[in-house]
């Protein structure tokens, strides 16, 4: 299940005001976290390497 455009862009938007609560020093441990917890909902090793490989790819 994909989710809808329009809940994309709230998760978005809550993913960014997020990382400034976290702030520059601990962002990167909290997006840590926060991929580790969602590669655990999803629950598919498969699925969670092609989702690494997609954001990896034109940095």
């Amino acid at each position: 299940m994909r989710m809808e455009f329009t809940d994309l862009e709230g998760f978005y938007e809550l993913l960014a005001q997020s990382i400034d609560k976290a702030g520059e020093e601990k962002a990167p441990l909290f997006l840590a976290k926060l991929a580790l917890l969602l590669a655990r909902e999803v629950g598919d090793p498969d699925v969670t390497r092609a989702a690494i490989e997609t954001a990896l790819r034109d940095l």
